[in-house]
């Protein structure tokens, strides 16, 4: 197999279905099938073990359907083109994060057009990461936010609760944790700005920090502050955002 060849694992209940999709694949450069799942629960299983490029995957399977599927996978999610004998589903499988949405039967071009976007999608992991945490907090608890949090070349899907800070160093912006720090993909005003109304406050150009984990408040000066986190880091409050501090104090 080249190193350019989608690694692909096929899903659906159907024998048949998999087999037309296996023999037109056959016909597409730079496709290489890993595997196939015929229900849901199998499809997570072989994903989540192989982390696969591409998977084509069925909508309407017994006991997991497709969206289940793309919900349960392991932070880095593959790219997803659904293939289903129902047109009612676009819309959804679109705001899951799909590549594309094919309708059986396929026909060739269509499924060359759709490799070519999963292709695409493939070279931007932290963008379907990104995708897969906005599908996830939107179908969970309501006001629930996450960040996508990179570290080598994994990419973690972060809850807002256990990030005590995030710090810019430069061009690279940090999220903090207890024990350990990954690389975040917007910039520490995009970041404000989408947390903002929430526990975290800016008290200095280069940090963002969770005031729920703030352990101690020092004065340095009548306008400088040193706070303390939950894990002993300790930062400095700009004579900008002293107004922060006592907005906290006085919380």
């Amino acid at each position: 197999m080249r190193d350019s060849a989608l690694r692909t694992v096929l899903v659906d209940d159907e024998p048949i279905a998999r087999r037309i999709l296996e023999e037109e694949l056959a016909e597409i450069p730079g496709v290489a099938i890993l595997g196939q799942a015929d229900n849901g629960k199998a499809a997570i299983e072989m994903i989540n073990a192989h982390r696969p490029d591409l998977v084509l995957l069925d909508i309407q399977m017994p006991g997991c359907d497709g969206f289940e599927v793309v919900r349960r996978l392991s932070p880095v999610p593959p790219a997803v083109i659904f293939v289903t004998a129902y047109d009612q589903h676009a819309l959804r499988a679109f705001d899951a994060g799909a590549a594309d949405y094919l309708l059986k039967p396929i026909r060739q071009d269509r499924l060359r057009a759709a490799i070519q976007k999963a292709r695409a999608a493939v070279k931007h992991p932290v963008d379907n990461a990104e995708t897969l945490v906005r599908t996830l907090d939107a179908a969970g608890p309501a006001g629930r936010k996450r960040v996508v949090g990179k570290k080598g070349d994994e990419y973690f899907l972060l809850d807002l609760e256990e990030v005590l800070a995030f710090r810019a160093e430069g061009e690279l912006v940090w999220i903090i944790t207890k024990l350990k720090r990954y690389l975040a993909n917007h910039t520490l005003q995009e970041l404000a700005g989408r947390l903002e109304g929430g526990q975290f406050r800016r008290i200095h150009r280069s940090a963002l920090i969770n005031v729920d984990h703030v352990r101690k408040m020092s004065t340095l000066t009548s306008q400088r502050w040193l706070v303390t986190m939950s894990n002993d880091m300790e930062l400095i409050v700009s004579k900008r955002q002293a107004h922060t501090i006592r907005e906290v104090l006085h919380a």
